[in-house]
């Protein structure tokens, strides 16, 4: 997420960064790149000519010119318009004082709707609530059938009437059941069209009269860059919206749309999806989104990523098979499917600092599940104790993983030189180990 437009920022910001003092001349040469790499990251052109504009205003100051470090201050500058630019704070959804707290999803087909709709109620679930998912795209019967699978999925009841072809008919006995059944939080799902046309912001508008709802979301597909800020501007005029998710952020090297949509509808950015997978939805925070721009990396997320996947009685018993040296491959085995479920891998490295400096850096996921295999082809007597994974044991090994034996002899290879680590750690007295390890 933001590759392309990370790296060119940071290539026409390095520039002043070791510069002692900095003039007109430099400022512009830089603007003038960071202009070319927000255009080319499809972000919309007013928004391009306003930020920059804004951005030199500032760094002509006298405060950046008589500064010690004004390269420096010039990239604390772009860092904070970005964070205006994206909406300076994390925008969370409003709850109703009268349950249930409506929220009706609106979008154009194949923006992920309906995907969206299952995992925002899985958070609200994960909160201690009690959602209710509604469809009400009645227009596509395969989304009905999505929606009921994805709740079966993660626990959350759906309301549904395929019978049905009034909309209204069906958000007006789901409210009811919400109201029945002690519900919370009603997230509905709408229909869709692949373009924008008046008989879909006529349903919408019916619909929305109707459930009153306490905030209306916009869902947009990141990938389709300024036709996703066009379409939302179009929503907002129309039906009015009260937020922005963007889906598929993770596939979005450009940007565009997370940058430009905010400033043209004037509306918060809630949420942002991160992959396919139920739980692979987060809160926007734009401090942090734009540190990652910038190549600073997003420590937070880690962190908050890490607490999600670590389990604290998980991890004290961790260590303390570390200190007393009974690290087995079961435990490597466990470590790394943790790692997994934090997200795709490409995404938590773009949360370390430097990360994406490093060059055509190749990351295959696909090496975790070889690893996996291979710990699960040992037996339990070979997983405790690697001294005795000889020759002829290592083949059987690579036949049943569907690996090769110097696959296998790498992933062993690899647990001894993390054993060894480890062992630096018991031996250091008054050394705190992590909460979660680096495997």
């Amino acid at each position: 997420m933001f590759e392309s437009i990370s790296e060119k920022l940071e290539a026409s910001l390095k520039k002043l960064k070791g510069k002692g003092l900095i003039g007109d001349e430099d400022i512009d040469a830089a603007l003038k790149e960071v202009r070319l790499a927000l255009l080319e990251a499809d972000v919309n052109f007013k928004v391009v000519k306003n930020f920059s504009q804004r951005i030199r205003e500032k760094a002509l100051g006298r405060q950046v010119l008589d500064s010690l470090t004004p390269g420096q201050q010039v990239v604390k500058i772009v860092h904070e318009e970005l964070c205006s630019l994206l909406g300076s704070s994390n925008a969370r959804i409003a709850l109703s004082p009268n349950p249930p707290t409506v929220i009706m999803m609106v979008g154009l087909h194949g923006s992920g709707k309906t995907t969206t709709s299952a995992k925002l109620a899985r958070l609200f679930k994960k909160e201690g609530r009690r959602p209710l998912l509604v469809a009400c795209d009645l227009q596509r019967p395969a989304a009905i059938d999505q929606l009921i699978t994805l709740g079966t999925q993660i626990g959350i009841p759906v309301y549904s009437a395929k019978e049905s072809k009034d909309p209204i008919t069906v958000v007006s006995e789901a409210m009811k059941k919400a109201k029945t059944g002690a519900h919370d939080v009603m997230i509905v799902d709408t229909a869709g069209r692949l373009h924008v046309d008046d008989s879909l912001m006529a349903e919408l508008k019916s619909i929305k009269t109707v459930l009153d709802p306490k905030e209306t979301l916009f869902i947009a597909d990141a990938m389709t860059g300024q036709d996703a800020v066009n379409i939302a501007r179009q929503f907002s005029e129309q039906i009015g919206i009260d937020g922005i998710v963007l889906t598929k952020m993770d596939g979005d090297a450009r940007g565009g749309a997370a940058l430009s949509i905010r400033e043209i509808t004037q509306k918060p950015i809630k949420f942002i999806g991160i992959g396919e997978k139920i739980d692979m939805l987060e809160p926007f925070h734009p401090d942090r989104i734009a540190s990652r721009i910038l190549g600073m990396g997003d420590i937070l997320s880690l962190i908050e990523q890490a607490q999600k996947s670590f389990d604290q009685k998980e991890t004290e018993s961790l260590r303390k098979r570390i200190l007393e040296d009974s690290f087995t491959f079961d435990d490597l085995k466990e470590q790394l499917k943790k790692i997994r479920n934090m997200g795709p891998l490409e995404s938590i490295l773009s949360m370390i600092p430097g990360m994406n400096k490093i060059k055509n850096m190749q990351v295959d996921e696909q090496e975790f599940v070889k690893i996996e295999a291979i710990i699960s082809s040992m037996t339990k007597k070979e997983r405790t104790n690697h001294n005795i994974l000889n020759g002829s044991r290592r083949k059987r090994i690579a036949l049943g993983s569907g690996t090769t034996v110097a696959e296998v002899n790498r992933v062993i290879k690899q647990y001894v030189e993390l054993k060894k680590m480890l062992k630096m750690f018991r031996g250091k007295k008054n050394l705190k180990l992590p909460r979660s390890l680096p495997f």
